[in-house]
């Protein structure tokens, strides 16, 4: 990446772990929660590197940044999470420029989703972006990215039915019950966290259930009122969480805790409980599932689902990656611009202090000279000149190492390295 002039870091890098090969485990020892991701945006900047996201998702942690080496962003993501480098080596990939560029456009369309079409990746990814533009640490080549894979993501959503009926994380969930439990809508249920996924599971059981007796609860008992209002359901306190499960049948977890939030100790039942953990880390300890009549379902498990709507969607898999080579293939030639950029910039300014001397010597010599005038046309002759050596350079068929050497050469250009 060095030629592009984006970044004083040689490489772009993408570092990271997903649900293909690591489980939710290792996965939650790696995740990141919004402070640890600011302190490691922080940490980045403060060591230099002037273009980084970060995602941390249920299904998977991800670096995409500029650096000298790869493992200077295996190390902030070891320091900012609770994993190591020897367990990140075990489960991790690393990609490297046009690898890594291929790879984030497919994670932003929803083609490396656990649940192929999900596009919920997509709002983290900009939420992600913002976060970085504003500590400062989104350049050009981030910012351009970002808005291409948005781009590819908005027309594959338009142009193809890759994501036709809703599946999801939060879908699949409500899917498992309405397949697993009998007479659902008669049926206690009680939803743990009110936040994306939260928000998402409640709403899908509403629609795909009829269950009037859904109870909320969250640690913020002013988010879950929020829902709650919207759909007309209980509120109960934090407090309440040992006796509200005792009366459950069903239990879905979706709290974004770094450490179990259900333990042994909130669970007595004298009857079957279904309890979905939606969390990554979990958040339901594992002992439960020990446990006489309690079944506990992660959402690794809920993932692995495959039905009518999820095979339907696979035939629309190239149509969508045909998309995306057609966005990715106008990113890459925005970026061979960049090579080019500074000795364009530099003719520029080369012309501008041919034209400053010429007008200055004539303005001398002439009377009633208008330099005003002169200056609009000349400005406008070194535009045109500029614009047609740009076009030159952009050809395809031309060698623009090549002329950008001769340019340099006949101009006696010197380029602004910074």
């Amino acid at each position: 990446m060095k030629d592009y002039h984006i970044s004083k870091h040689n490489s772009f890098y993408t570092i990271g772990l997903n649900y293909k090969k690591a489980d939710a485990e290792a996965r939650g020892k790696f995740s990141l929660d919004e402070v640890a991701v600011k302190a490691l945006l922080i940490e980045a900047k403060n060591q230099g590197i002037d273009g980084l996201l970060a995602t941390s998702t249920c299904n998977r942690t991800e670096l995409h940044g500029f650096a000298q080496h790869p493992f200077q962003l295996i190390k902030l993501l070891c320091d900012h999470s609770n994993g190591t480098v020897e367990a990140f080596q075990e489960v991790a990939y690393v990609y490297k420029n046009k690898e890594a560029i291929n790879h984030l456009f497919r994670v932003g369309t929803g083609l490396d989703s656990q649940i192929l079409g999900d596009f919920e990746i997509i709002s983290q990814l900009k939420q992600s972006f913002k976060r970085s533009k504003e500590l400062g640490i989104a350049n050009p080549f981030i910012e351009r990215l970002c808005n291409s894979i948005i781009q590819a993501s908005k027309r594959i959503k338009n142009e193809t039915e890759i994501s036709s009926g809703a599946t999801s994380v939060a879908f699949a969930s409500v899917q498992y019950i309405l397949r697993n439990v009998e007479n659902v809508s008669e049926k206690n249920i009680l939803l743990f966290g009110t936040g994306k996924i939260g928000r998402n599971t409640c709403e899908n059981l509403i629609k795909h259930t009829k269950n009037p007796h859904i109870t909320l609860i969250n640690r913020t008992k002013g988010k879950a009122e929020q829902i709650a209002g919207k759909f007309n359901l209980k509120v109960k306190d934090y407090g309440d969480l040992q006796s509200e499960i005792r009366t459950s049948d069903i239990l879905v977890v979706a709290t974004g805790a770094q450490k179990p939030t259900i333990t042994k100790e909130l669970i007595y039942t004298n009857k079957p409980l279904l309890i979905l953990d939606l969390s990554v880390p979990k958040n339901v300890d594992d002992s439960i599932s020990e446990m006489d009549n309690v079944t506990v379902i992660h959402l690794d498990h809920l993932s692995q689902m495959t039905d009518e709507t999820l095979e339907r969607r696979k035939q629309f898999i190239p149509d969508a990656e045909a998309i995306n080579e057609e966005v990715k293939n106008d990113f890459n030639q925005w970026l061979e611009t960049r090579k080019f950029a500074p000795v364009i910039k530099a003719l520029k300014q080369k012309l501008k202090t041919i034209k400053d001397e010429e007008l200055d010597y004539q303005s001398k010599k002439t009377v009633d000279f208008n330099s005003h005038q002169a200056d609009v046309v000349t400005n406008r002759i070194i535009q045109k000149i500029t614009k047609q050596f740009a076009n030159h350079l952009k050809d395809d068929t031309v060698d623009s190492n090549s002329s950008l050497e001769f340019i340099q050469k006949v101009f006696q250009l010197e380029l602004d390295e910074k």
